[in-house]
């Protein structure tokens, strides 16, 4: 419970206490934003019976009819609505709402921290809200300016050259040294700007020289292939040892390429 609530109402939402390092016009700005949510849209549900005027009542989530005495939750900025107990989730994430605290928007209801993020973008490094006039925004999510920082030397990488790995920037230098795959076939990483190929979970450099038969050197980008031993052949000929020129490739694999690197 306590893991879900901190989820769903995180503290740095509404409590200038938890950001320490906001400059004072982030600060007033929060005040406002928090005092403004509370008054227009903080709500508690009630666990009710429903009562005999709603008798038949469709749920305001699943359209269900809920009858006299059913247990029922009601949200009073939302009038005469009744949900299933099961059904007063955020319109968002789903999940259902901790201690029934909701915040209503559009006679939706969500939990605290996908409301506040209908309103403003949250930083992906530390979760909290963002208030200043720019920030940046990398792969459907955004950063505070100083946050945008690799995920291994912290290095800035406003205006800089990035690869995302699993979910967090991270500059060229750490990718290619940390977490480039070899190449199958010469053995050197596969770096940020280099075209990369890709088989049943190996990994190769998408040019000619390496990305090719291992008996007739030739080239497979975007050709039909098939693999034998972790060794790649044009056909199935050279996979057995024989020309490939006298039999005719029965293979129906595909080769699949990406550029430049995997989550760049």
């Amino acid at each position: 419970r306590a893991r879900a609530l901190l989820q769903q109402l995180p503290p740095q939402d509404c409590d200038e206490r938890y950001c320490p390092d906001l400059a004072e016009e982030e600060r007033r700005q929060l005040r406002a934003f928090s005092a403004r949510r509370r008054r227009e849209a903080l709500g508690q549900g009630l666990a009710c019976p429903v009562p005999g005027p709603c008798h038949g009542c469709p749920c305001k989530k699943c359209g269900r009819r809920l009858n006299k005495g059913d247990p029922g939750i009601s949200a009073s900025r939302l009038g005469d609505q009744f949900w299933h107990p099961s059904c007063f989730s955020c319109h968002f994430c789903h999940q259902p709402l901790v201690d029934l605290i909701y915040f209503q928007q559009d006679g939706r209801i969500y939990c605290g921290r996908h409301h506040a993020e209908l309103f403003r973008p949250r930083c992906a490094s530390c979760d909290q809200l963002i208030f200043m006039e720019e920030c940046i925004e990398a792969e459907g999510r955004r950063w505070h300016l100083e946050h945008f920082c690799c995920l291994e030397c912290d290095v800035p990488l406003r205006g800089q050259r990035y690869v995302m790995k699993s979910g967090r920037p991270c500059c060229c230098d750490c990718f290619e040294s940390l977490f480039a795959e070899p190449c199958q076939a010469c053995g050197d990483p596969i770096g940020a700007d280099s075209e990369e190929a890709t088989h049943q979970g190996l990994h190769w450099h998408a040019r000619a020289a390496c990305f090719c038969c291992s008996l007739c050197r030739k080239p497979l980008h975007g050709q039909p292939l098939t693999s034998r031993r972790g060794r790649l052949f044009c056909s199935e000929a050279c996979s057995l040892g024989r020309d490939a020129s006298s039999t005719a490739s029965d293979s129906s694999d595909s080769a699949f390429a990406s550029a430049p690197s995997p989550n760049s």
